[in-house]
């Protein structure tokens, strides 16, 4: 398997609102709690200063996403933020991680000079790991800042890279 990682475009536009999709329904992660549709997702996604879709080269399939975007405005405007989603059935095969690396060098192509993740959820320890093996700091505990889809709240530790250093 062969993975290469480009900015979406309408031929990935439906496995990349399915694998989105998928976390959202999971309840565990994103704070969406409504799934995108055709319309929703393109608009969605082009809203976003890039949107990366992870693929097999040889078969086209769409095996994961990110957004890249602000995450304020003005004087914080050169703070961003992404959100990552790997299809369920490639999970643990260090997708994720080229997800992110791609995303860093992105970030910063676009003039970014810090990524921040607002609500990692504590119970997310892949995320959580990932975060730390690429440098990450973590900057505390936010208790009880994830309602999950089984109602009970999680803590989220937010994140941030600078990425002048990268």
């Amino acid at each position: 398997m062969s993975i290469e990682i480009c900015e979406l475009t309408d031929s990935f536009l439906s496995e990349a609102v399915a694998v989105w999709n998928e976390v959202v329904e999971d309840g565990a992660a994103f704070p969406q709690d409504k799934p995108l549709d055709m319309s929703s997702g393109a608009e969605f996604f082009a809203s976003q200063s890039f949107t990366g879709v992870a693929y097999d080269i040889s078969s086209k399939e769409v095996m994961g996403i990110y957004i890249l975007h602000p995450n304020n405005v003005g004087r914080c405007g050169h703070i961003c933020n992404a959100s990552y989603a790997v299809k369920k059935t490639h999970r643990g095969k260090h997708i994720g991680e080229k997800l992110v690396t791609h995303c860093v060098k992105k970030a910063g192509e676009l003039g970014f000079k810090i990524l921040q993740f607002n609500a990692v959820v504590s119970t997310n320890t892949p995320a959580l790991n990932l975060y730390k093996k690429l440098g990450f700091t973590r900057l505390g505990v936010i208790p009880g800042g994830f309602l999950m889809k089984d109602g009970h709240y999680e803590d989220i530790i937010p994140h941030y890279l600078l990425l002048d250093k990268k």
